[in-house]
């Protein structure tokens, strides 16, 4: 994204620089003044821009070929508009007849399918003019169809098949035209070998020997067998009669039989009212231009047409075939659509020839012509749904382009044909012409443009504006130029042996005394090398850059200093080396400005406080800074401080901007609330405060690709409850007893463990005792154990008797 971002930038500024260069090519590059034109017919030459000005006074003083400029400039340096030669091409119509919506019945002369039908163009050497054209195809149009067959033997099903072709295709053609005619004629190959068999055996009868079809016909050209005619059923009894016959090689003579049926309008019959359709029907491949040369044709087919009186092709076996070109272009010439019906195997071969002869179609051919009316029909419709343009005579130094909008109303360069139409509908094209240079005096040119197969046609004439209407006045010996020259256009063509601008001076008549005093100083160049000296004084030379000027030609208003590719940066004046920068600009080259508005925030502050003002842009001087006014810091420290305010206005409608229009002004960055704040993004900084209610607000702030500013806050702000008082003491006083009794209970483990381990050390120390009593023989125990009785009976008597 950055990158892109980067790349509209520098877009930007290039398209600038360019345009600011274009608006200043009067002071700069101009390329009416750099081809030094003499005159005013060199001036209109040398670009279709520039102007000549025929004003007697006019010209910055002692400046030479300064009259060639642009119009605009002329005009600021003096130059009457009506003393300024600039011809401008155009086009103008002749004849305008409209568009034409229905054929007007057996009579077609009215009818019109292009409009305009005659315009002239004036055209000026490369300056370009347009004009437009509309093309209308009419409903109910004559149809004129001439079917054309081949009779080699392989077609002898298809013969079969339309004997009754006529009646049948004429019922067809009735539903797309009241005035439908149909001819007929047929083809084979030259009679002549290698193309025929021509031994003396087969001259009557080239299927002599060959069982499957014993009898057939000699091999022929072309014949014309039914000129076009509305009566149909004179067509089906042509085809009754007819036999096919047998060549020798495969391909046939087809492109014969095509050339002679375009080009012999008048025994074919031909309306000029009405379309032309030429069906072929073959079954094989045609025979092209050069194949003649087998036979020892080496004669290159002329055009034209050779039908005798029998109406047969009498050139067959003394011309070579026609080319693709050659047929091609007498097809457009009489307005013909060339049908190609041929098998499937060789669909390919003619829908290339296609590409090669306009307003061509190919249909695929049943085996046996069955699918021929269906063709023939769909070709037909195929034919009016399309509008093509074609140039004829076109002048070679004729820039021609077309622009086509069809039925969808969509301008499409480039195209000059439309498709996919219906009877009525109306297409038209923006036509483009403008000239590459200039003929003889007094030369004009024509060419016609009109839709393939259509009779109609646009004539557009063509005429140059190579010269000057100032011409007219031309005067010779003219007193203005001192009788030694002759004056026209504004200025002086010296005799031999005389200069100046008034042909004032004589050529001899230069000293060193002279040319001294177009020095400026001693050992410089004469007129600092950038003029001439003429009766003692400079005449400064017309340069490409600017203007050169002062006494010596010392002084230009080029050669200052420039920023970035422009002169003084477009903020000043270059006089004579140095710049003189307009109010509010200082500088070497005018590029430092001394306005300090850009540089002021949001917040009135210069450069937000970040930076210093230097040539109207702000230098960021805070570490992190940027933007225009150093206004973006996420860095900052007051950068959480600056935001605040924004978060608060927008959010809550709180703070100093709480106002509503203040808000809207001064916080244009993206806020976006959040459910939860994440802060795992390492660019964006996290700012907190804390609210009038002793909560805290969290958001982070970070900078976009795009340089805009994003904050992303927390929806609410996060505040503590208050502690409940019982709660508290509760806490506190179980804590206490929880602590004690864990004491207690602590004091009391260890007492336990401690009395256990005194225990266990005493009885340890009574078994050891009671061991050493008993194993001591020297020990007596002092007092003797009695009997139970006999002691209770001691202890009875003393009791009784007193005695203790």
């Amino acid at each position: 994204m950055w990158n892109l971002w980067v790349c509209v930038q520098r877009a930007v500024l290039f398209t600038y620089i360019i345009l600011h260069c274009f608006s200043h090519s009067v002071r700069g590059l101009n390329v009416c003044m750099s081809g030094s034109a003499t005159s005013c017919e060199e001036c209109l030459l040398i670009h279709p821009s520039c102007a000549w000005c025929a004003q007697e006074e006019f010209g910055r003083a002692r400046t030479l070929t300064s009259r060639c400029d642009f119009s605009q400039n002329l005009l600021k340096r003096g130059c009457e508009p009506r003393f300024i030669e600039n011809p401008r091409s155009v086009s103008s119509t002749l004849k305008n007849r409209p568009l034409s919506s229905k054929s007007s019945g057996s009579t077609q002369y009215g009818v019109t399918q292009i409009q305009p039908q005659k315009i002239s163009v004036s055209l000026r050497p490369g300056d370009q003019t347009s004009f437009e054209v509309q093309v209308r195809p009419v409903e109910d149009y004559p149809v004129d169809l001439y079917y054309l067959m081949d009779l080699s033997l392989s077609m002898k099903d298809d013969l079969d098949t339309i004997r009754n072709l006529g009646t049948k295709l004429a019922e067809e053609m009735k539903k797309l035209t009241s005035n439908f005619r149909l001819g007929f004629g047929t083809f084979v190959d030259k009679n002549m070998s290698p193309f025929s068999y021509t031994a003396p055996s087969y001259q009557e009868n080239p299927c002599n020997g060959y069982k499957p079809f014993p009898n057939c016909v000699p091999s022929f050209g072309f014949r014309n067998l039914l000129s076009l005619t509305d009566k149909v059923d004179r067509f089906n009894e042509e085809v009754q009669k007819q036999m096919v016959s047998r060549n020798r090689d495969a391909p046939e003579g087809g492109f014969d039989a095509i050339l002679q049926a375009a080009v012999c309008k008048e025994k074919i019959g031909w309306r000029k009212e009405a379309y032309h359709l030429l069906v072929f029907a073959t079954d094989d491949v045609p025979h092209l231009a050069l194949d003649g040369k087998l036979a020892g044709l080496v004669q290159p087919h002329d055009g034209q047409c050779h039908l005798n009186d029998k109406n047969e092709y009498s050139a067959s076996t003394k011309m070579d075939y026609p080319s693709l070109a050659l047929l091609g272009e007498k097809l457009a010439e009489n307005n013909i659509f060339l049908i190609f019906a041929v098998t499937k195997r060789h669909y390919v071969l003619y829908k290339n020839f296609t590409a090669l002869i306009p307003g061509t179609t190919v249909e695929i051919l049943d085996q046996s012509s069955k699918n021929i009316i269906q063709l023939i029909v769909n070709a037909y419709n195929n034919i009016r749904s399309k509008v093509e343009l074609s140039v004829w005579d076109h002048p070679e130094d004729l820039s021609l382009a077309f622009t086509a909008t069809c039925q969808d109303g969509q301008s499409l360069p480039g195209l000059r044909k439309c498709a996919d139409l219906k009877i009525g509908d109306t297409v038209s094209f923006n036509i483009s012409v403008d000239a590459r240079g200039c003929p003889p005096p007094g030369t004009q040119k024509s060419f016609s443009i009109k839709p393939v197969g259509f009779k109609d046609r646009l004539e557009v004439s063509v005429d140059y504006l190579c010269g000057c209407s100032c011409t007219r006045y031309t005067q010779n010996n003219s007193s203005r130029c001192s009788s030694s020259g002759t004056y026209t256009c504004g200025t002086c063509r010296c005799e031999p042996g005389y200069r100046g601008a008034h042909c004032e001076c004589e050529e001899g008549d230069t000293s060193s005394l002279n040319l001294g005093a177009c020095r400026e100083a001693e050992g410089k160049q004469v007129c600092s090398g950038r003029g001439e000296c003429s009766c003692n004084q400079c005449w400064c030379y017309e340069s490409e850059f600017g203007k050169i000027y002062g006494t010596f030609c010392e002084c230009d208003d080029f050669s200052c200093a420039r920023h970035k590719g422009i002169l003084c940066s477009g903020h000043g004046d270059c006089h004579c080396g140095e710049c003189k920068c307009h109010a509010g600009y200082i500088g070497d080259n005018c590029n430092c400005s001394t306005e300090t508005a850009p540089c002021v925030s949001e917040d009135g502050r210069m450069c937000s406080g970040r930076g210093s003002c230097v040539c109207g842009r702000c230098q960021c001087t805070e570490p992190g800074a940027f933007g225009d006014t150093c206004e973006k810091c996420p860095t900052c420290p007051d950068a959480c401080a600056t935001k605040r305010e924004c978060i608060e206005c927008r959010l809550f409608n709180t703070g100093k901007y709480a106002d509503n229009q203040t808000c809207q002004r001064m916080c244009k960055d993206q806020i976006m609330s959040m459910d939860t704040l994440h802060t795992d993004d390492p660019s964006a900084v996290l700012c907190l405060y804390k609210t009038e209610n002793d909560c805290v607000m969290k958001f982070t702030y970070s900078e976009h690709a795009s340089g805009q500013s994003v904050l992303k806050a927390l929806q609410k702000p996060e505040c503590a409850s208050a502690p409940d008082a019982l709660t508290v003491v509760m806490a506190v006083v179980g804590s206490i007893l929880l602590v004690g009794i864990v004491l207690l209970a602590i004091w009391k483990l260890v007492i336990t463990i401690h009395d256990r381990r005194e225990f266990a050390r005493f009885q340890s120390a009574r078994s050891r005792a009671r061991y050493e009593m008993a194993s001591n023989p020297l020990y007596k125990q002092p007092i003797s154990t009695h009997p139970v009785e006999t002691v209770f009976h001691m202890h009875s008597k003393s009791y009784n008797g007193g005695v203790h």
